[in-house]
């Protein structure tokens, strides 16, 4: 089924949207997909490559099965994004300018958990068993590829990727926050959100395009065209578990987070947290419950009110010049700091295109020093705006992958911006650096007396142990192991906050669900990639620039 959308006349995605359908893909070029068939027909050579392992599945409702209705609600846009200036170091020749406006989407970027005292860096649950090799990426001899299929097969994965995009856009107005970033072209935006179709037609929709896009893997010859339709593949898959969601479909917390964001977590079991509050326990010496001397101690780091502005700016100045010493930033970056409340996460980067963002940090709770170069990192430099930027830069205007313009939150993208996000802190600052940089810059402008023994960063370190207790309290409650009330108190007792942060912590869960897994885990799977072989440092900022800028699944990390 063709998408009936009414464009601007000039606007090129209609006949990219027309072609992305499952009968309408070869329209792109009708002489060529003759040529194909004649060629297939004559017994010209192909190799077919062997299939990777199909992921493991909950039975799926039948295409037509009935979707819960639910009230349509429209994503906020905001119009006048100016036309982008080349990647640095593109080629001397990069695609034209449509001239076309272009908007952009902000329903709420990819969220922080609530601050629980802890640093990031946790070790987390126990990695998933790594994923076979990419067996649908064969390296094949030119002489056995079919050029005009390959051809064929590349405009078609073009044209999948802009239904793609409109796809998410349309999904983006039944669920409000679906949608993270959007800053492709303004005329595919509204031709999308005028007259959106419901569940049930896009969930056939979706279907669809994973067909297709099964279909014509073996036709494409490119390694980076096998991964861009890859990725296509892994996102679509988390659109169709989405839509799912939203029809009444409920999953195991394992098999949910697997389903939209690629990686299927083993927990471990909270008593095996013991011995890492046995180590709090040593470092926070006193009577009453631990959490409550953790907390009483902590405070006495709080940043003041007014001080987070030029303790946050220093922070994320910080930050910014320990990343470009590695990594190259695109022309103009920018972002603007806000400070907020009303929210159950503790910092938010809503990207806005144009190597822009809006960071914004949550003043619902006292913010302790901590945070300061943690959120700095994190939404920062070099986590989400930079990945952010690198993608913009890299793959929208460098490759022209209109697929990247959008950014859905509850798919295998947020787990490696999550997860290069944490990873970020400690690669900025490694080792002493951060108490240096804590000590010596950060608390004199807070106003906050430097303790004159490391037991402020040495209890932070012990508490990165207990992080992963998050996951596996976020299963059982989702889960129904546990009520709510004792998730909140098990929340206190193994991430050792107050009640007020613990009840944050849980409302985090009770919106976002498994997206719980993708700081921690995500941190572990990142790390151990990057540091595979014991790199040095320069290769390690090699590395986790390659994953920022390229496209990259979580089962890429994972492959051996």
């Amino acid at each position: 089924m063709i998408h009936r959308l009414r464009l601007p006349p000039k606007a090129l995605c209609v006949a990219l949207l027309a072609a992305a359908t499952l009968s309408g893909c070869y329209a792109l070029d009708p002489e060529m997909k003759r040529e194909v068939e004649a060629r297939k027909a004559e017994g010209s050579p192909a190799v077919v490559p062997a299939q990777a392992p199909a992921p493991t599945k909950s039975p799926a409702p039948a295409a037509d099965a009935a979707v819960a209705e639910v009230d349509v609600r429209r994503v906020e846009v905001v119009k006048g994004m100016t036309a982008l200036p080349p990647p640095s170091g593109a080629p001397s020749a990069p695609a034209a300018e449509t001239g076309e406006p272009r908007a952009t989407i902000i329903p709420g970027l990819t969220a922080l958990p609530p601050p629980s005292g802890a640093a990031p860096g946790t070790p987390a649950p126990d990695l998933p068993p790594p994923s076979a090799p990419a067996a649908d990426w064969p390296v094949r001899a030119a002489a056995t590829i079919d050029p005009a299929a390959a051809t064929l097969a590349g405009q078609t994965v073009d044209a999948i990727a802009t239904a793609y995009v409109s796809l998410s856009l349309e999904i983006g107005t039944h669920e409000k926050g679906y949608i993270d970033a959007y800053y492709g072209p303004q005329s595919l935006l509204d031709a999308s959100t005028a007259a959106p179709r419901d569940q049930k037609a896009l969930l056939v929709s979706t279907r669809q395009l994973i067909a297709k896009l099964e279909e014509i893997a073996p036709d494409l010859s490119d390694p980076i065209e096998r991964q861009r339709r890859a990725f296509l593949a892994a996102q679509l898959r988390a659109a169709e578990t989405r839509l799912m969601m939203m029809g009444g479909a409920r999953f195991s917390f394992a098999e949910e987070a697997e389903r939209l964001f690629g990686v299927r977590p083993v927990l471990r079991p909270l008593k095996s947290y013991d011995a890492a509050l046995a180590a709090v326990d040593a470092l926070v010496p006193g009577e009453g419950p631990l959490a409550t001397r953790v907390e009483a101690y902590l405070d006495h780091f709080t940043i003041p009110k007014d001080k987070l502005q030029g303790v946050f700016e220093a922070a994320i100045s910080r930050c910014r010049g320990r990343t470009v010493a590695h990594v190259a930033l695109a022309p103009g970056d920018s972002f603007e700091l806000q400070f907020v409340t009303g929210k159950n996460w503790s910092g938010y980067n809503y990207y806005q295109g144009g190597y822009h963002s809006i960071i914004q940090v949550n003043t619902d709770l006292p913010i302790r020093l901590s945070r300061a170069l943690d959120l700095g990192c994190h939404e920062g430099y070099p986590g989400h705006h930079l990945l952010n930027m690198k993608l913009e830069e890299q793959m929208v205007k460098g490759r022209g992958w209109v697929e990247y313009s959008v950014y859905p939150l509850y798919s295998p993208q947020s787990l490696i911006a999550e997860g290069t996000a944490n990873y970020g802190i400690d690669l900025a600052f490694p080792g002493q650096t951060r108490p240096d940089t804590e000590r010596d810059v950060l608390m004199p402008l807070a106003g906050i007396e430097p303790p004159s023994d490391d037991r402020y960063w040495q209890l932070l370190d012990a508490m990165k142990a207990l992080t992963g207790a998050r996951l596996t309290i976020a299963q059982q409650y989702l889960d129904g192991v546990i009520d709510r009330p004792t998730a909140v108190a098990l929340t206190e007792k193994y991430l050792l906050v107050s009640p007020a942060r613990a009840e944050q912590s849980v409302s985090f869960t009770d919106q976002y669900r498994s997206y719980v897994i993708n700081y921690g885990l995500g941190e572990e799977i990142v790390r151990a990639y990057i540091e595979r072989g014991d790199p040095d440092r320069d290769e390690i900022w090699r590395r986790f620039a390659l994953i920022i800028g390229e496209p990259t699944l979580p089962s890429d990390l994972l492959a051996r």
